[in-house]
């Protein structure tokens, strides 16, 4: 069962440990500031980003293997105009965080916009408390409509 003041895990930085959980909030706060080299220091070398998800050709939830290749997430993040990211639920289970988002952003190419309200992300980490696996849950036939235009077009 996974509860908010349950925390376990974790790394240590300097001569403090970081939880799972201060590693995902710190991974979001470098998003808000820009700085994608930082949070790339925070993924396994052999990180996998996007694990069992479904094929779509949607450019920001593609798999990835690796930490290299996780930069070409935040490379096609330019495609989007980011409206709202809100992470406003935190779910420590130990070796993994789940986070509840209320994200809204429009497509560039074909101004659609998408409007996720509870977006899942999944943090799992392996023992060196690095992410070694990281998943969206999100409405992937709303998104792929929202670049559909843009896909018909190119």
């Amino acid at each position: 069962m996974l509860r908010a003041d349950h925390v376990t895990g974790g790394h240590v930085v300097g001569a403090k440990t970081m939880t799972h959980l201060e590693t995902v909030k710190e991974i979001y706060a470098l998003f808000g500031e820009g700085r994608i080299e930082a949070i790339l220091s925070k993924l396994s070398e052999n990180v996998e980003w996007e694990y069992s998800n479904s094929s779509t050709s949607v450019p920001w939830l593609q798999p990835r293997k690796g930490r290299d290749n996780v930069v070409g997430f935040f490379q096609s993040l330019a495609a989007i105009d980011m409206k709202r990211f809100v992470p406003h639920t935190f779910l420590d289970g130990g070796q993994v965080v789940v986070v509840l988002l209320d994200v809204e952003f429009t497509v560039r190419a074909t101004g659609a916009q998408v409007v996720e309200a509870d977006e899942i992300h999944v943090w799992r980490f392996d023992a060196q408390g690095l992410v070694s696996r990281f998943k969206h849950g999100v409405d992937t036939h709303r998104h792929q409509l929202a670049i559909s235009t843009s896909l018909a077009n190119s």
